[in-house]
């Protein structure tokens, strides 16, 4: 993967925080807050695409809405092309999200399923009056069909009438329609047959390079990621725990959740033998995480400092660019949760 240094940054996050509220009582009051999102931090590139992976429930779909405001955060910030989003009004927040927009997980329960698809891709044109006229959107609409694939015979048909890939396209174009600079990708292959993923995500990779789209892509599939991605970050109960260029993360990975996230990615080779980190224990509580780092409970090098001390996300490869929240990034042997 080629070197993000010196690149244009079009968004920034800082010390992102997003808490939901848990309620109980007979009154129904505010018993406690679980943070899906805590101190988050990190730059997205002009051009790039920044994967993101962790966990089922380690906050990286709230993160990605946090910082579209589809979900409104409980504090920090996010800059995008310089201006703090976070402070504008809703009147120029719908203005900003022609530049910003999401391609959601599931293809049909985004789908308005009583539209037509020409209705469906008329209505962001319609909200940004990119189109005065019927001619103009349909003109706009062929165009869009054009760059994702498919037959600008099917308008009149309703998401139903759609496989899975088909209906994912869709909701491509719907995204494009607008002309945006950047789009939050959220798992938008997890739902598909492994065949399909593979043209969806050739198909995001094409746009990108033919459009210069910036991409923040959301999965749980390393494989995925890799192939995608200029950088990844690693996310853990919140938390950002690494973030590297892609090839350096897969081949040098210094925080130990990195690594075992690594080692249970498949191989094709059945006669090849790979070390397994195999973690210990279940992924804790984010209404009582626990002191420390957040990772010390389960983590096969666990130390003292580690119960005691949160780690800060810090240099921990050969550039600035590659840092771990880790009091000890370093080659440490995994041997006390290593299987062969």
């Amino acid at each position: 993967m080629s070197s993000v240094e010196n690149k244009e940054v079009l968004l920034s996050v800082k010390n992102l925080v997003k808490s939901f509220p848990v309620k109980g009582g007979f009154f129904g009051r505010e018993i406690a807050s679980v943070k899906a999102v805590q101190n988050v931090s990190f730059d997205i590139y002009k051009g790039e695409t920044l994967g993101l992976v962790g966990e089922s429930g380690c906050g990286k779909s709230t993160l990605g809405r946090t910082i579209l405001r589809l979900i409104e955060p409980t504090s920090g910030e996010i800059f995008f092309k310089g201006q703090d989003i976070t402070r504008i009004g809703q009147a120029e927040l719908r203005k900003l999200r022609r530049n910003m927009q999401i391609i959601f997980q599931d293809p049909f329960a985004s789908l308005n399923p009583r539209m037509t698809i020409e209705e469906i891709l008329s209505e962001p044109l319609e909200i940004h009056q990119l189109a005065k006229t019927r001619d103009e959107r349909l003109k706009r609409i062929y165009q869009l069909f054009e760059l994702v694939g498919l037959r600008r015979e099917s308008l009149t048909r309703y998401p139903h009438e759609f496989s899975g890939g088909q209906r994912q396209r869709i909701c491509i174009a719907r995204a494009l329609a607008v002309e945006p600079e950047f789009i939050v990708c959220d798992e938008p292959v997890s739902a598909l047959d492994v065949s399909i993923q593979a043209q969806i995500v050739n198909l995001l990779q094409d746009l990108q390079k033919e459009l210069k789209l910036t991409y923040l892509f959301i999965a749980h599939d390393l494989k995925v990621v890799e192939h995608i991605s200029n950088r990844v970050a690693v996310m853990y109960l919140g938390k950002v725990a690494e973030i590297a260029e892609g090839e350096e993360l897969y081949s040098a990975p210094k925080h130990p959740y990195t690594k075992a996230l690594l080692s249970a990615i498949p191989i094709p080779d059945p006669t090849h033998k790979k070390e397994r980190v195999i973690l210990q224990g279940d992924v804790p509580s984010p209404l009582n995480p626990p002191k420390g780092c957040f990772f010390h409970p389960r983590c096969p090098v666990v130390q003292d400092k580690c119960k005691i001390d949160h780690p800060e996300l810090l240099i921990a490869g050969k550039n600035e660019i590659h840092r771990a929240a880790c009091h000890y990034p370093s080659d440490l042997p995994l041997s006390a949760g290593v299987q062969k």
